[in-house]
């Protein structure tokens, strides 16, 4: 298996003086309910070394976790349509300007919890300060993913929320086929470590500075793993 970087993406980067190299790992379209063990297996095994480890989407373990909710399981209420028009736009991806994802922030932090939320980041606009909607509701809604189908239809159809035990996936995967791995919500504005194998030794902050710049891609690469190895 040929190992290859996404169109427009450096292939090595350098972090705290040790510099590595960021291979894209182009998968099949991960559906709901796969393993994740045997993706990694099939797509990664073959050319892992014993000092790689690798980064992988959070979504293609939700996926695999089946952290899924359905459009058509939801009722969208009237306070979701309102304070959804008050949110602001993102070109990191879908957020709570969307009615479905402020319904799901309702439906797990309760009402007045976003309706504090609201009114905090309406305040912050003015003095231009972004992300204390999130920062007050919580990683849960923040990683919250798709009712978005520009790139992927399928994904238009429900959201997708963050993985279950992030770090214990990670030791799963490290016992089962002896390769380090990283759990990541990365778009191109901001990176989040959601969880580690033990056996990786790097802190959050360094890791989250070897893909800061995406080398995943935000399209439709399909390349939801990078393997990072140091050269």
């Amino acid at each position: 298996m040929e190992l290859e970087t996404n169109e427009n993406k450096k292939l090595e980067i350098e972090v705290e003086g040790e510099k590595f190299n960021r291979y894209a790992v182009k998968t099949h379209f991960v559906q709901i309910g796969e393993n994740y063990i045997d993706i990694i297996e099939k797509y990664v095994k073959p050319t892992y070394k014993e000092n790689d480890f690798i980064s992988i989407s959070e979504k293609i373990i939700s996926l695999c976790q089946k952290r899924i909710i359905y459009k058509k399981d939801m009722k969208v209420s009237k306070l979701a349509k309102f304070l959804s028009k008050f949110a602001m736009k993102s070109d990191a991806g879908i957020g709570v300007d969307s009615p479905y994802k402020m319904q799901v922030a309702i439906n797990l932090c309760g009402k007045l919890k976003v309706i504090y939320a609201t009114i905090v980041a309406g305040i912050g606009k003015i003095f231009k300060k972004k992300g204390i909607f999130y920062k007050i509701v919580g990683q849960e809604i923040s990683g919250l993913d798709s009712f978005y189908g520009k790139v992927f239809p399928e994904y238009a159809e429900y959201g997708i929320r963050i993985p279950e035990n992030s770090s214990k996936v990670c030791d799963e995967i490290y016992q089962k086929l002896g390769i380090k791995a990283m759990i990541v919500d990365v778009n191109d504005f901001n990176v989040e470590i959601l969880g580690k194998s033990f056996s990786l030794d790097y802190d959050d902050k360094t890791l989250a500075s070897i893909i800061k710049d995406n080398p995943a891609g935000q399209s439709n690469q399909l390349t939801p793993i990078i393997l990072v190895r140091k050269i």
